[in-house]
């Protein structure tokens, strides 16, 4: 089979930029273009240049349409408002669309469900095997302990990240509700402050710090009576990232359209 062609967007931004690495050095897949938002001071720039690879001829652009018509799949870690026109044209394609986008709102779930109907699109909080292994034993941990235990999640990212709790945290907690058998929508209790009370029975508590170049420390510590059980994950590096999202893009290139999660990616 030929190498899998694929669009990165937000190119220039720190992810895109490791994408570019990460795809240059990865067996089965090529880099077949490159997108930027209107206006980018870098249209035009060679992102191979711009990646420290030297130059590869892919320039970046700010019109995806011809881009996406041309190649296999896109490779999206932007911002919310980007990933839903993102998905309607990976859609319009036919293609692979990976998505490691956070702080999606209900309405761009609900975009993105939409576009699964064409597109083959595996969405995920976090790429990486090691936080999805964690989701697992999270999950387990919560249906064996049960509610005598209370469920805290602990985030820290650098200074720069826009949302919070992050993805990764809220996918922590999903894991942990599920291991319930509860709704976390209906259980998050988040950014306490003041006379807040005592804690409420069956909560699952967040906690979000931010602070230098930290790209993503996670801890998920279940408090019961006299003992307590702490699961971890340090990302050291984003290439962890970026190979979680070619694995999943190369998974998902045999798929039939829908809308996957990197436990279907993992067999997890």
């Amino acid at each position: 089979m030929s190498d899998m062609r694929l669009v990165v967007v937000g190119a220039s931004g720190r992810m895109g930029l490791t994408l570019a690495r990460i795809i240059a050095a990865t067996e089965g897949v090529t880099l077949a273009g490159a997108v930027e938002r209107e206006g980018s001071p870098l249209l035009g720039r060679d992102v191979g240049e711009l990646a420290g690879l030297g130059p590869n001829g892919v320039k970046i652009s700010d019109d995806p349409l011809p881009l996406f018509a041309a190649a296999d799949g896109v490779v999206d870690f932007t911002v919310p408002g980007a990933t839903t026109v993102f998905a309607e044209l990976a859609a319009q394609a036919r293609i692979v669309h990976v998505i490691g986008t956070t702080g999606l709102s209900e309405a761009d779930e609900a975009a993105i469900a939409a576009a699964a109907r064409h597109a083959r699109i595996v969405k995920s909080g976090n790429m990486s095997l090691g936080v999805n292994l964690l989701a697992q034993l999270v999950k387990q941990a919560a249906r064996a302990l049960g509610p005598e235990f209370d469920i805290e999640i602990v985030e820290m990212h650098h200074n720069r990240k826009v949302d919070a709790p992050s993805g990764t945290a809220l996918l922590l907690g999903e894991a942990a509700a599920a291991g319930r058998g509860i709704n976390l929508s209906n259980h998050a209790e988040r950014g306490r402050d003041g006379l807040t009370g005592p804690r409420e029975p069956g909560a699952i508590g967040f906690a979000a710090l931010r602070g230098g170049t930290v790209v993503g420390d996670h801890s998920v510590i279940m408090a019961g009576p006299y003992e307590r059980i702490e699961l971890g994950h340090r990302a050291e590096d984003r290439s962890i990232f970026a190979r979680g999202a070619l694995k999943a893009a190369l998974w998902a290139r045999d798929q039939k359209p829908g809308l996957y999660s990197m436990v279907d990616v993992l067999g997890l």
